[in-house]
């Protein structure tokens, strides 16, 4: 059984893979809960997730996705985690990565301060040692950095450091490990500015297949990327005929409900959207699972995410397909949310109704029930 644990952070993303082999992959790592606010719910990430390691018996992660530099997907990263390029960040307690996924905007970025830096840093030190990475994409400003850095682009690609969308990453396999990511973005095509817009287009989205007997699960992990890249991501899978691709079991929410992944305008009580995100959303098969990882969604009209008009089209969603709409800040309740677990087994995927972590990271729960 693989395991899938969203924790309540906020407008914030974290996301524990949990493989049936006991390898572990963290996407994302934003702890932002404020411990002197006796009224902030969001979750303590840092101890949850030590105490999950400890109870693996472990203090690594095989792999630790950071899908892009914004503060809500990298908060803390910095008291967490080894770095390997400084030793100032290393010690006893520190959580190590085997190996670090980025996209090329973490490695070429500039301005960048507090925990992004040392992501970049990192990112860099370990692109130069020419291992424990995989850099996802190849625009002309990472060629450039290759060459100020006298480093062979092409011997990176032929060892599967650096990969373009459309490639599986080959760190896992449905051969030895029952999961395989496939990439979807960002496109080598791409260049960096610097800017947060480009950074949310450029961020790491990857179809995650799971496979447990003769059932086959699928998740899409999407970030912050707007409804623009969406459309580009559908063009391309269908130019390349890999419609399967796109296929979801469990669809991650992009960037926290906000109406911006869906379409051009907000919409008066639900954002209606473009043609390929319909379609994209249509791929969602019977019980499928949508999470949003965000506050509680509001009753009225926001200028920030989550924004109710996208609330309602993801509800929407659910009805057209069987499945479940869960927010990670209202699960399983508004005033106690917990981290939402979804279990893969062979039903396929499975959300564990009230989940609480115990030692080896497995769960007690109330039965469990199979959306659809």
């Amino acid at each position: 059984m693989h395991k899938l644990t969203f924790y309540p952070l906020g407008n914030a993303e974290t996301l524990l893979i949990d493989l049936d082999n006991g390898r572990k992959i963290l996407v994302d790592y934003a702890d932002r809960r404020d411990p002197n606010n006796q009224y902030d719910l969001r979750c303590d990430l840092q101890k949850l997730l030590k105490d999950d390691l400890k109870a693996a018996k472990c203090d690594n992660y095989d792999a630790v996705a950071f899908t892009h530099l914004d503060d809500d997907h990298v908060c803390g990263a910095g008291n967490f985690f080894w770095f390997k390029h400084s030793p100032k960040y290393q010690g006893e307690g520190r959580i190590k990565m085997d190996e670090m996924w980025v996209p090329a905007a973490a490695i070429v970025e500039a301005n960048l301060d507090g925990d992004a830096l040392l992501i970049r840093s990192e990112a860099r030190h370990r692109l130069r040692q020419g291992k424990g990475i995989r850099v996802f994409s190849a625009p002309g400003t990472l060629a450039q950095w290759f060459k100020d850095e006298k480093l062979d682009l092409a011997d990176y690609r032929k060892r599967g450091i650096v990969l373009d969308a459309g490639k599986l990453v080959p760190t896992f396999t449905l051969d030895d490990d029952d999961v395989e990511f496939f990439i979807h973005s960002p496109f080598a095509s791409r260049t960096e500015d610097g800017t947060l817009h480009v950074r949310n287009i450029d961020a790491i989205v990857m179809q995650a297949v799971f496979q447990v007997g003769t059932e086959t699960t699928r998740c899409l992990i999407t970030a912050d990327v707007p409804y623009e890249q969406f459309d580009e991501i559908v063009r391309m899978t269908k130019y390349h005929k890999r419609e399967e691709r796109l296929e979801w079991d469990i669809m991650d929410i992009s960037h926290h409900t906000s109406y911006t992944a869906i379409g051009p305008e907000k919409g008066k009580t639900k954002t209606e959207p473009t043609d390929n995100v319909k379609w994209l959303f249509e791929q969602g098969q019977t019980g499928g699972h949508l999470v949003s990882s965000s506050d509680i969604i509001p009753t009225k009209d926001t200028t920030q995410p989550p924004h109710f008009q996208a609330a309602n089209y993801y509800r929407e969603v659910e009805t057209s397909i069987d499945g479940e709409f869960n927010v990670t800040m209202e699960f399983p309740s508004k005033t106690a949310p917990k981290p939402l677990v979804i279990e893969i087994d062979s039903r396929g995927a499975v959300l564990k109704r009230e989940s609480v972590v115990t030692v080896g990271g497995s769960t007690t729960s109330a039965p469990a029930h199979r959306v659809g």
